[in-house]
């Protein structure tokens, strides 16, 4: 099968890989791109070159970061062996591909209006709530850009992503307008729209963004789950890569 992803309006290389057109089996089937889920690692690796290749990168441009759903966001200035713990990434070297991993956390990819600056986030609801998106805009910003796009890629949906009230409560408690971005679920839950609000927290910061509405929990034949696989009882699970960078 060949391998799929998909783009959104942004002036740069770019994908947000499903899990389609790889060579890992079983569970991870098959376009896996995570070093730490349990996969063959030479089978991750292959499958990470090939999504680089996708968009027209060298494999070995590809810089990963040990996500922590933190508000962190690093500037890149070089390659490096392996990345630090934070959940974005900005670069205005043309060279570098910066990938970001998810498995219903919102990938969200940025460039400015020239292509110049280009950045990755890994957006669940905490990191969301934290900063991590305006803190992405302001390190691009600082490298000086003009205005800045960004894309929300495929994540769990409204529809699939019932939470509790622990986790309304900490939202709205950060800012209470945000209320509309819950819709009520069964007794005591919630249905949470996730891309919306990391929508609205980007407008908030003057960036252009867009949602790619597609729904990694509904979605089993195209997209690596973690609800999917809470709501099955657990197991072995793979995650999509997502990335952007310079045209050299």
């Amino acid at each position: 099968m060949s391998i799929e992803f998909f783009t959104g309006d942004l002036p740069v290389p770019h994908g947000f890989f499903g899990r389609q057109g790889g060579v890992s089996t079983g569970p991870y089937a098959s376009l896996n791109a995570s070093l730490s889920g349990g996969d063959d690692v030479e089978s991750v690796k292959r499958n990470r070159a090939l999504a680089a290749q996708a968009i027209g990168a060298a494999p070995s441009s590809l810089l990963g970061l040990q996500q922590i759903h933190s508000a962190l966001a690093v500037t890149v200035t070089a390659a490096w062996p392996h990345g630090p713990s934070a959940d974005a990434m900005v670069s205005n070297r043309p060279g570098l591909t910066l990938g970001i991993i998810t498995a219903d956390c919102a990938p969200v990819l940025f460039a400015d209006q020239s292509g110049a600056v280009v950045g990755a986030a890994h957006a669940g609801w905490r990191g969301a709530l934290g900063g991590i998106l305006e803190n992405t805009a302001r390190a691009m910003r600082a490298l000086g850009t003009g205005p800045i796009k960004a894309v929300i890629g495929p994540c769990i949906q409204q529809a699939s992503y019932e939470v509790g009230t622990d986790l309304r409560d900490a939202v709205l408690a950060h800012d209470a307008l945000h209320e509309p971005f819950f819709s009520p679920g069964r007794p005591g839950h919630f249905m949470f729209d996730l891309p919306g609000y990391c929508a609205a927290r980007l407008r908030r910061e003057d960036v252009e963004v867009t949602i790619l509405p597609l729904d990694t929990c509904a979605d089993e034949l195209r997209f690596f789950s973690h609800r999917r696989r809470t709501l099955a009882g657990g197991g072995k699970i793979g995650h999509q890569i997502s990335m952007i960078r310079i045209a050299e």
